[in-house]
Order: C-alpha cells, then sequence, then structure tokens
C-alpha cells in the first residue's frame, strides 16, 4: 500500500494584507498552486551612481564612493499563479473564480470609499488631495521570505468560462517589488518587517559553505589575495 499520508504537505505562497497600525491580517491570498519558476532582480543603490565608464572622470569624490552603498538594493520578483476550478465542478461556486481574481485585483485599484472621499474632498475646494494609500501588503515564500511589497503588475489570461461566462482558470503574471526601508516612514510597521525579512538573509548567509575557500580559486597560501608579491 502506499503511504500518501507520510508525504509532507507542501507550504503555500501567498499574500497577507495587513492592518499596519495593528499588525492584524485583514486578507489572506494563498496561491493555490505554487509558482514552477521565480524570477527575481536585485539593483543596489551604489553612492556613486550608475555612470562609471571611465574616461573623463568627475575626480576624488566619486572614487571614494565606489564601495559605498545609499541603501538597500531595489528588489523585484516576477512570477505566474495558476488558478483552476475546472476540476471542482460539484462544488465550484456560481461565480466561478471572479472572487480570487477580485481579490487579487483590488490589491491595485484604491477602494469607491477611498474614491468617494477623494472626490467629496475636491469638491469642497481642498487645495492639494493627499494619493490614496493602500494597505500594507506582505508576500509569503515560506518561512524564511516574508516581505511587504507592492504590486507592479498583474496580467490576467482566462482560458475557461462556465456556460454563463464567469471564467474557471485563469493564468496570473505578478510582478512586485520590495518595499524596503527606503520606501517606507520611519516607524512603519513595514520597515519593520523588511529589516526581519534582511536579517533573514544575514542568517542565512553566515550559513553559506565556504566551498573550498581560496584553495580551490587557486589563490592557496595569499593572506592577501590582491596583495604585492
Amino acid at each position: 500500500m502506499t503511504r500518501y499520508a507520510d508525504i509532507p504537505k507542501p507550504i503555500r505562497s501567498g499574500i497577507v494584507v495587513v492592518d499596519p497600525e495593528r499588525g492584524t491580517p485583514q486578507r489572506i491570498i494563498v496561491l493555490q498552486f505554487n509558482p514552477d519558476t521565480l524570477e527575481r532582480s536585485l539593483a543596489p543603490q551604489s553612492a556613486g551612481g550608475s555612470g562609471d565608464s571611465g574616461g573623463g572622470g568627475s575626480g576624488s569624490g566619486d572614487r571614494n564612493e565606489a564601495l559605498r552603498l545609499k541603501g538597500p538594493a531595489q528588489e523585484t520578483w516576477k512570477f505566474t499563479a495558476e488558478i483552476d476550478a475546472t476540476d471542482q465542478f460539484e462544488v465550484a461556486a456560481p461565480d466561478g473564480i471572479h472572487p480570487e481574481l477580485a481579490t487579487l485585483e483590488m490589491l491595485v485599484h484604491p477602494t469607491t470609499a477611498q474614491l468617494r472621499e477623494a472626490s467629496r474632498l475636491a469638491k469642497k475646494g481642498t487645495i492639494e488631495i493627499s494619493p490614496i494609500e493602500m494597505p500594507l501588503t506582505l508576500f509569503t515564500w515560506g518561512s524564511k521570505r516574508v516581505m511587504p511589497v507592492r504590486l507592479t503588475e498583474l496580467s490576467v489570461n482566462e482560458s475557461a468560462f462556465d456556460v454563463n461566462l464567469n471564467p474557471l482558470r485563469a493564468s496570473l503574471g505578478i510582478g512586485m517589488k520590495v518595499l524596503s526601508v527606503s520606501d517606507l516612514p520611519a516607524g512603519h510597521r513595514g520597515a519593520d518587517l523588511y529589516m526581519a525579512h534582511l536579517a533573514q538573509k544575514e542568517q542565512l548567509a553566515r550559513t553559506a559553505r565556504g566551498g573550498g575557500g581560496l584553495l580551490s580559486l587557486g589563490l592557496a597560501g595569499n593572506h592577501t589575495v590582491m596583495g604585492r608579491g
């Protein structure tokens, strides 16, 4: 007999919308299937800027900044998520996967109440109306990756429909920017969560194996790698 009960149940990735004041979850979006691939990009915030192309240098000031960082790297994530209700016809909701899609789409829309309030202020003659602030959004990929994010891209490819044209299957292209202490005000709960995320990276980096050290690089005996011979 195959012992399926011994197979560990996979942890799901997902998105959690958090009340930034209380820190309590307001909405939890569990991805039905974990994406097969993740595309991550990190761009360092160099103090010297990105224009170090040589030729007519700007003086010693730029050279003094070459190894300095202004803040955490700007990190973006991209992946494809799937939602599929076609194998659940017996218990399928009357709206198909409309609710799941709407929950994700509301991460990039203000609410009707927020729009009405902005309209009310405009009618009152308010000179400057602050942009609408969205809730704090966290992306979770296991216990070692929990980070505040802002959705920068959401594309939806619907591919199956019921008799009422409710979508039953969709492929979602999701792009996110990780929000760091450079993006959030001091004392914001999201800034604290980013610091915890960065501390987790530091802890994992300390456990990395050396892979043979200098010997594997052909530099055995060099206490100062670029020292003068």
